[in-house]
């Protein structure tokens, strides 16, 4: 009587095993580092770009060590935390804004637990920090577009029209009219403001001549804000987006006053990667191949396609989609073996696309690659003295010009990529959807503890008195029974640890609340069982009998308290957020694990000790 058979005893043992070694990896703190990466996904890192980085913190006594470096990133370990700001600055002066390079945690689990896929658990920025990206939308370059859209729209308007007008021209956030008398000028003004109302339409009258009477148009108050609105929405949308592609865990992407957005990434496994995909401002537009013989509405653009002599190539100003109408993106590769990018269009995109392309067969259409990226300059300080400013520019390339075989829909490709990592990226930035507007970095520092290291110290001893004091509290009350709910207690609290550090979920300030509410209800199933032993031991039952009975008349109701608990957990990470997760998810794990040590554990070891013995007393 009050005998597990072996195997449970065996599942008992592993569970404590696989705990024990899935929760270790968390007593090796993580190094600070220094990872440097390209800014695009083709870029090869190798040991100049190393050599050149060690080189810059040699001469800055920033001590440093293990620097190891594979084809896609680079890291070099310090031995100071405080250095990391300065290291960063100074290798990214040193590389140039051609490389990103980032903060970062390097792992320290030993070569024997890695293997065993066995990783340390995620700690939230409440607690070990993480990394703050304060990023300005550039809201001009939204209006400037918007403005250059109507303007197009205007003059095809004006035509339709017949009002002819002698010049038109953008100046700075005004569109400017030229009309040769006062009546045309009034009859365009009349258009605009039937069908243009966004825009705030102006007369006036400039000396004499052809040109002397103007319209001026400018967007209204309630229109640029509008326009920034959505510019800066669609940023956080497609930032979330990006982000849950990383996978990082209770990130936060808000909005901070006018046109900034705040990204915190707590526990990220590769800053140098999240600051590169985050950061990044890529988008495509599709347009044709202008004609030949013709020099109004057309650009011209680098092509890099390395099979074709062709060093440029010139593209219409008219844009047939562009890359917020993609709605999926994968990778493969063509007939050739080469990388290539599957795309799938709305039905809006889809339509344009078709219609533009029955019209243009054995034309080509060119796919045109945008991406606002940054460059160091010389410049003078308010001291007088020459520093670099990196200084953001946007980069257009034509990375694909084929010839239209036939009318194509919401289903085509686009190839001339580099490698797989080129297209792969292309294709995560395309999936997470473009940004509205460029975005820069104005700001990136990590975070330490957000209520200060003084009350997280202050909160961990408070949750180490409070155990040592249930520890105590169960041993003397319940004596050798108390030593095995203590057993168990701890076991709980291993298993926890090791079961967040498998999911990769992150460790908050609210988790560590989650963690003690456990350890709590974990005690609380030891002493409905140890009273129910006693109660039944004094009903006269034997002392196998009763051992036998407290465990499972307890059962139900252990199993129904915790069984409720657990419905509020899930319900709290559902319509939670943030920290409330971070306390939901620790709860939730925490019930789960502290059914199996408070029922199975103590059972284990109360059959160990007991079961199929003669016992005449019990120590409870």
């Amino acid at each position: 009587m009050n005998r597990y058979p072996l195997w449970k005893y065996l599942l008992i043992a592993a569970v404590v095993a696989l705990g024990f070694i899935y929760a270790s990896p968390n007593l090796h703190a993580p190094d600070p580092a220094i990872q440097i990466s390209g800014q695009s996904g083709a870029m090869v890192m190798d040991q100049a770009v190393l050599d050149k980085a060690q080189a810059r913190l040699d001469g800055a006594d920033i001590d440093y060590f293990g620097a190891t470096f594979d084809a896609k990133s680079a890291l070099i370990r310090l031995r100071d935390g405080a250095q990391q700001l300065e290291a960063k600055s100074l290798i990214q002066k040193a590389l140039g804004l051609d490389y990103v390079v980032a903060l970062n945690l390097a792992d320290n689990t030993p070569a024997a637990l890695s293997s065993m896929g066995a990783r340390p658990m995620k700690l939230g920025l409440d607690l070990s920090g993480g990394v703050h990206f304060l990023m300005q939308v550039d809201t001009e370059s939204v209006i400037a577009k918007h403005l250059d859209t109507q303007f197009g729209e205007i003059k095809k308007a004006l035509r339709e029209e017949k009002i002819r007008y002698k010049r038109a021209r953008v100046e700075g956030s005004e569109l400017v009219f030229s009309f040769a008398d006062a009546e045309v000028r009034d009859a365009a003004e009349s258009l605009v403001r039937r069908d243009f109302r966004e825009l705030v339409a102006l007369t006036t009258t400039r000396g004499e001549g052809d040109q002397a009477y103007r319209l001026n148009l400018s967007l209204g108050e309630l229109a640029l804000r509008e326009k920034i609105d959505y510019a800066v929405g669609q940023n956080l949308t497609t930032l979330r987006n990006r982000v849950n592609e990383l996978g990082v865990s209770e990130p936060i992407v808000q909005r901070q006053g006018r046109d900034r957005i705040v990204v915190e990434l707590p526990g990220v496994q590769d800053t140098a990667e999240a600051k590169r995909i985050i950061g990044k401002t890529a988008n495509l537009e599709f347009r044709l191949e202008a004609r030949p013989g013709t020099s109004s509405g057309r650009e011209k653009f680098e092509f890099r396609d390395p099979t074709s002599r062709e060093p440029s190539a010139w593209l219409e100003k008219n844009v047939v989609i562009t890359g917020d109408q993609v709605t999926n993106a994968s990778v493969g590769y063509d007939e050739n073996g080469l990388p290539q990018v599957n795309i799938s269009l709305d039905g809006g995109g889809g339509r344009a696309m078709h219609h533009a392309t029955r019209r243009n067969i054995k034309r080509r259409l060119g796919v045109l690659f945008i991406e606002s990226k940054a460059r160091f300059e010389s410049r003078i300080n308010e001291q007088g003295e020459s520093e670099s400013v990196a200084v953001p520019y946007v980069d257009k390339k034509i990375i694909s010009l084929a010839t239209i075989q036939s009318a194509l829909g919401v289903q085509f490709r686009i190839t001339g990529l580099d490698n797989p990592a080129e297209a792969a990226e292309l294709a995560l930035l395309l999936r997470a959807g473009a940004l509205a507007a460029p975005m820069h970095f104005v700001e990136e520092r990590t975070i330490g503890p957000s209520l200060g290291a003084e009350n997280i110290e202050v909160g961990l001893r408070s949750v180490q008195i409070g155990l040592g004091v249930v520890l105590l509290f169960m041993l003397v009350y319940f004596r050798v029974f108390g030593i095995f709910a203590n057993l168990a207690l701890l076991l709980n609290v291993v298993l926890v640890v090791a079961v967040m550090s498998i999911l990769g979920a992150t460790l908050t300030l609210p988790g560590i609340a989650g963690i003690v509410l456990t350890v709590g209800m974990a005690v609380d199933a030891n002493v409905l069982i140890f009273s129910r032993i006693r109660e039944e031991l004094k009903n006269g039952q034997t002392i196998q009998g009763a051992l036998q009975a407290g465990y499972d008349r307890a059962f139900v109701s252990i199993v129904d308290a915790n069984l409720t608990t657990l419905i509020v957990a899930v319900i709290l990470y559902a319509i939670g957020s943030g920290p409330v997760q971070g306390f939901a998810v620790t709860l939730s794990i925490g019930i789960l694990t502290s059914m199996f040590t408070a029922i199975m554990g103590t059972r284990a070891l109360t059959n160990l000790v007991y079961g199929g013995r003669d016992v005449k007393k019990l120590w409870i």
